[in-house]
């Protein structure tokens, strides 16, 4: 089936398909167990990464046809970073042999939920001292409450640059998607963190701030209370806590995890470098914190991410909402990120630039061969199949209904996104990047929703292509 799809071998998604009357509205993938082929395979992985010294903690079903899930033990991060990478290549090895292809792609798959990685990311000392762990001891809380100060004024201050680690053609159609993050960066301690901040900016102690394990009530009278984790993680945040670490949830399923977990460290770097700067000009620990928590906490949110309040609600707190991946790779080479990576002996100064050409190069190749496959599958599959359809109704035009203009509408919204290629400029990446996504993007769009009616009405054996139905069931049964 993989084979037989040009946009998947191409692309790594599919560029047409019509959704199968039951997808995921019922949430039964989720709650089902995981299909045979499938646990073989992550079986097989799970051993696999337990020779190169990386156990697999979790195997589950997720929400879309077809979506599963395996997460690694968490591990020192460049450590984990490579593993994540093995462990990709690991399942594209085994699933050949057992005849399956993993999707990686951010959106495999229009319609259903897509694919991301959610990198488990913390701080601490070889001495055991974990920066994001409440702690039982006033040492202990005071460090939590300092490190998010940290986190705070990086994630602030260096807003444009985490957003732009995650910037790329496939999860610009996952991130805001009511499946993922908003593209918004912004960071969620936790419920009740925010007036604890309000608090030490009054004047307030750096203590008094408690995430503790709490009692989950379970419905049922006849079951005691289970006692459920520190963690208050909002699946609608970016970047909320999770017990002991926090999560960067908007990492993309395709991407390897090094830049934006290097890109956290550098952020909380600068964010610890400020702190120490205002201690060592004479402020004490306390003041230094709430100086840094005045400065930043228009980062911190604790509401849904998912509402249509939250953009209009960011832009009021100065918030940058880098909703395509050309508007966040162009500030990727600001001066501040350029003598931020300077300072840390990161990159150089024309590092940080030719990594921006990189990944506008990588945005603008990723589109192109997207749009140069829409047009070959639409010549070589879709029209021609719609030509036979329409040949079987000759004689029969009450039976064929308005088949005709359904497939004229395909020729001329293919005439459209070919007249629009052929303008795209080339003056530079930036201004191609751009054109790529303000103007081509949408008429692919146009495009995919005259083949995707066409697919509902035209015979099922002329249809050309593999049909969702076929590609996301195939391995249940």
């Amino acid at each position: 089936l993989y084979k037989a799809r040009p946009d998947l071998v191409n692309c790594g998604r599919t560029l047409f398909g019509k959704l199968p009357t039951r997808h995921q509205q019922g949430d039964l993938n989720y709650f089902q167990p995981i299909p045979g082929r499938v646990q073989e395979l992550l079986d097989i992985a799970q051993a696999e990464m337990l020779k190169i010294g990386c156990p697999m903690a979790v195997k589950h079903n997720e929400v879309a046809p077809g979506q599963h899930e395996m997460s690694p033990v968490f591990r020192t991060a460049n450590v984990s970073c490579d593993s994540n990478v093995c462990f990709m290549e690991v399942m594209n090895r085994e699933a050949a042999k057992l005849g399956l292809q993993v999707l990686f792609h951010e959106k495999p798959f229009a319609g259903i939920n897509g694919s991301g990685k959610h990198a488990n990311w913390s701080v601490g000392t070889d001495t055991g001292f974990n920066f994001f762990y409440p702690g039982k001891t006033e040492d202990g809380a005071k460090l939590y409450v300092t490190a998010i100060a940290c986190l705070a004024y990086g994630l602030a201050q260096y807003n444009e640059m985490v957003r732009c680690t995650v910037a790329h053609a496939g999860n610009d159609h996952r991130l805001g998607a009511q499946e993922a993050p908003p593209a918004i960066i912004s960071l969620y301690p936790g419920q009740g963190f925010e007036a604890f901040v309000e608090s030490i900016c009054a004047g307030g102690d750096l203590l008094g701030y408690k995430a503790e394990k709490k009692k989950q009530e379970t419905g049922c009278s006849a079951a005691m209370h289970i006692e459920a984790n520190v963690e208050d993680r909002n699946r609608t945040a970016p970047f909320p806590f999770c017990g002991n670490r926090f999560e960067f949830r908007a990492v993309g399923s395709s991407q390897n995890c090094c830049l934006p977990v290097m890109v956290c460290n550098a952020v909380m770097s600068a964010g610890m470098a400020h702190l120490a700067g205002l201690i060592e000009g004479g402020m004490s620990h306390r003041d230094a914190v709430a100086q840094v928590y005045k400065e930043n906490k228009h980062v911190i949110f604790t509401g849904n991410g998912y509402s249509a309040e939250w953009p209009i609600e960011a832009n009021k707190r100065g918030l940058p909402n880098l909703n395509t991946t050309p508007k966040a790779v162009a500030t990727w080479n600001s001066d501040k990120n350029k003598k931020l990576f300077e300072d840390l002996k990161i990159y150089t100064v024309e590092e940080t630039e030719a990594r921006q050409e990189v990944m506008y190069e990588n945005y603008i190749s990723s589109l192109c061969c997207e749009v140069e496959t829409m047009i070959q599958m639409c010549e070589t599959g879709i029209l021609p199949a719609c030509a036979k359809d329409l040949e079987k109704y000759k004689g029969f035009e009450k039976l064929g209904g308005n088949r005709k203009a359904i497939y004229d509408a395909i020729l001329d919204q293919l005439e459209k996104l070919k007249t629009a290629f052929d303008k795209k400029p080339h003056s530079s990446l930036s201004a191609e990047a751009t054109y790529l996504c303000d103007t081509i993007k949408p008429q692919m769009v146009a495009l995919r929703a005259a083949v995707d009616k066409a697919e509902g009405v035209m015979e099922a054996s002329i249809y050309p292509y593999p049909t969702y139905e076929q590609m996301i069931y195939h391995h249940h049964f």
